[in-house]
């Protein structure tokens, strides 16, 4: 690899060092090489250099990274761990937390599990429209529950992990100095995007430890979750780094505009005609045109990409909304105008799913005294928690009306007579006991999906949403652990007896896994989660205004919030930006043909 004089300089930095440089300019290549050498020189007997970044995506691509990285002998790739900010902290707490006041047994409660247990606060607010003094005390309400589930029950959710460390590493100076003399270096990917309680954390460390921070200035796109704008300042203002800049470099995309395209997304002054490697097209405004120019789309891009000879080869489906990938997705497995099916993975929001899971999970479990009480239980917890931290109030009501029956049922038996015949638990009854009398084989995929068809052809239309999220499930393929355990537990007991705690421990150490690999394929997901990751070929993909008998068309699947020039802000720039560039070889923009996207150059 020939260096670049940025990178050079990075190379040859030895202080806290700030990079920065835009989306593909290197910065995670040069700081791997930078790590390898500092392991080979200055590393003492049981040290290590920590990597850390946000998401598991971005974690395996630096993984891959360093083993396929030629210039990096195998024992100074031993000498790096690369980990989430998540991972990383719940170490720290589960080793000290007790010292700021929280139980010596903790557990992670998964966003799933968070729901669930903030449903009743949250149902106590309007879903719809709230005052800003509703939203104020909503949120103060949420968090007190947070606290006191961590400090009386030992149940963490993600989001107290970086404020509690940071209490920890403030409050200790001898934990301060474990971890420093364990990590004396530490990189810091997307350091641009690190929330408050993430820098409180970096700064208690970096009294001590070098820190390396790589940051694209032009890529913040959590500001709503706590990013700070002046978050590159703080660092520079704390730590008084060296700094690096790398934004002229480019080996993501060479040969093509894709990096030159995404500047000028952010100052809307486009300066060329056309750009290399960037391609627009539209659609009619409707949805049996759109879907069917995406998926032509798709076959285009796929057939590119496998005549070109591109081995394990990418393509990102983006889009703008949550709703949206679920549409891409079911239109993908089912393409109008009898088009072959597009084999897809989908990164959706997995609450439901996870959900939907344990409930499988439980009706391959033997069947005892507590075990339809157990199926109730997660049907409600399903409907409270799977809506996320914006549950609707349909659901919460379900997950209500669920319980209400079932305890007229406990009064029905009681007294010998049969629940009335239209109740909700007579159809979810009667699938509950055909899933629960199958004969299943020890294979655990076969055995799954049988009890999830059994869901799907019901006649319960809740049993059959169930049936429908838990499609979305992936780690049951060949080789993961769940697989393996569930195997295992039947060769132990000669049933699933454990299925429901094992799946549930399987969705927590999915989180934390390192070994996920990079994507390839075809995948669909929201522009945000494209965030950190790379894909040989990007298809952007944005909705369209719904016209409305007598009332204004419904625009909300945009880039740009309705696709409105009043609505255009940094936030919308660089979220597109991002997008755009996540492409190595081309990125192709399908914009509405009547209403295209509004940051897109006029000519276009």
């Amino acid at each position: 690899m020939d260096l670049t004089k940025g990178q050079r300089d990075v190379m040859e930095a030895d202080s806290h060092l700030l990079v920065t440089g835009g989306p593909g300019s290197g910065k995670t290549t040069i700081s791997i090489l930078k790590a390898a050498r500092i392991a080979e020189r200055d590393l003492l007997p049981g040290q290590k250099i920590l990597f850390l970044s946000f998401a598991r995506a971005t974690v395996s691509r630096v993984v891959e990274a360093i083993t396929y990285e030629q210039q990096v002998p195998p024992a100074q790739k031993r000498l790096i761990d690369v980990e989430t900010y998540h991972s990383f902290f719940w170490r720290i707490l589960k080793a000290h937390g007790y010292l700021i006041g929280l139980p010596r047994r903790l557990s992670i409660l998964t966003p799933p599990s968070e729901a669930i247990a903030l449903s009743d606060v949250r149902s106590a607010f309007p879903a719809r429209r709230p005052t800003d003094a509703q939203k104020t005390a909503k949120k103060a309400a949420e968090e007190a529950e947070r606290v006191r589930l961590a400090s009386e029950e030992g149940r963490l959710c993600f989001d107290l992990f970086a404020p509690k460390v940071g209490d920890l590493l403030h409050g200790s100076a001898r934990i301060r100095r474990l971890i420093v003399s364990m990590y004396p270096v530490i990189i810091l990917d997307e350091f641009q995007d690190t929330s408050d309680a993430q820098w409180r954390v970096v700064q208690a460390l970096g009294e001590l430890c070098c820190l390396i921070a790589l940051a694209d200035p032009e890529q913040r796109i959590y500001d709503w979750i706590g990013a700070d704008p002046a978050r590159l300042d703080h660092f520079r203002k704390t730590l008084e780094p060296t700094e690096v800049d790398l934004s002229t470099d480019n080996h993501r995309s060479s040969g093509t505009e894709i990096a030159i395209f995404g500047n000028d997304l952010l100052t809307g002054e486009f300066r060329q005609q056309s750009y290399k490697g960037i391609d627009f097209d539209v659609f009619e405004p409707f949805t049996g045109p759109a879907m069917t120019k995406l998926v032509t789309t798709v076959y285009g891009a796929r057939k590119r990409l496998v005549d070109a000879g591109v081995s394990a080869w990418s393509l990102a489906i983006l889009v703008p909304t949550k709703k949206m990938t679920r549409m891409v997705s079911d239109t993908l497995r089912q393409p109008p105008a009898s088009m072959a099916e597009v084999l897809h993975t989908a990164a959706i929001e997995m609450e439901a799913a996870i959900l939907g899971a344990e409930i499988i999970a439980l009706l391959m479990q033997p069947v005892d005294g507590r075990h339809f009480a157990q199926f109730i239980d997660l049907m409600c917890n399903y409907y409270q928690g799977k809506g996320g931290d914006e549950p609707t109030q349909g659901a919460l009501k379900e997950a209500a009306n669920i319980r209400k029956a079932y305890e007229e049922l406990l009064v029905c038996q009681a007294a010998g007579k049969a629940i009335r015949r239209n109740s909700i638990l007579v159809n979810m009854s009667a699938v509950y006991e055909h899933a629960c009398s199958i004969e299943l084989t020890g294979n655990p995929d076969k055995d799954w999906r049988a009890v999830r068809r059994i869901l799907e052809d019901g006649a319960c239309t809740r049993l059959k949403e169930v049936s429908g999220e838990a499609r979305n499930v992936r780690i049951l393929d060949r080789g993961t652990q769940l697989r393996q355990e569930l195997s295992q537990d039947w060769r132990d007991n000669g049933n699933y007896f454990n299925a429901l705690a094992i799946t549930r421990q399987a969705f927590i150490q999915e989180h934390f896994s390192m070994n996920a690999k990079p994507e390839s394929g075809v995948i669909v997901m929201n522009m945000h989660k494209a965030k950190g990751k790379q894909f040989d070929e990007v298809i952007i993909f944005e909705g369209w205004p719904i016209k409305r008998r007598g009332q204004p068309p419904y625009n909300a699947d945009r880039i740009v919030r309705f696709n409105s020039k009043e609505h255009i802000d940094n936030q919308a720039r660089q979220n597109f930006r991002v997008s755009v560039t996540r492409g190595k070889r081309q990125t192709t923009i399908l914009t509405p043909k009547s209403d295209p996207c509004v940051l897109l150059p006029p000519d276009e």
